[in-house]
């Protein structure tokens, strides 16, 4: 559908970054998957701040290459939530799933500048 722009793109994956930075308290993680949340919200920070587009720091990661980093945690997100089970599978399920539809409707070949 592609009607998220790079600049969208990247507001959306800083409040990523805040959601998994909360979700061990909000949604009551403790262990491995909260662990796990805290290392993902630094992970896509990095993602984030060294993608090519404006609101990139860096912009060594091409978009595409962000793209196809992002259609694969979805599911891996999604499989973790299934693994976990409790509340962390209503987290992770879920995070996997947005991560999955923002991945769809967004344009990841316009020009990193919009």
């Amino acid at each position: 559908m592609n009607i998220l722009t790079p600049r969208v793109h990247g507001y959306l994956d800083y409040v990523v970054v805040v959601v998994f930075l909360l979700a061990p308290v909000v949604f009551g993680l403790t262990g491995f998957p909260a662990v796990l949340s805290y290392l993902l919200a630094v992970i896509h920070l990095a993602l984030t701040l060294l993608s090519n587009f404006t609101l990139g720091a860096v912009k060594v990661i091409p978009m595409n290459l962000h793209g196809m980093i992002e259609v694969v945690v979805g599911p891996v997100l999604i499989i973790l939530g299934i693994v976990f089970g409790g509340a962390a599978a209503a987290f992770y399920i879920s995070i996997g799933v947005i991560i999955l539809l923002v991945w769809v409707v967004t344009n990841y070949r316009t020009p990193a500048s919009v």
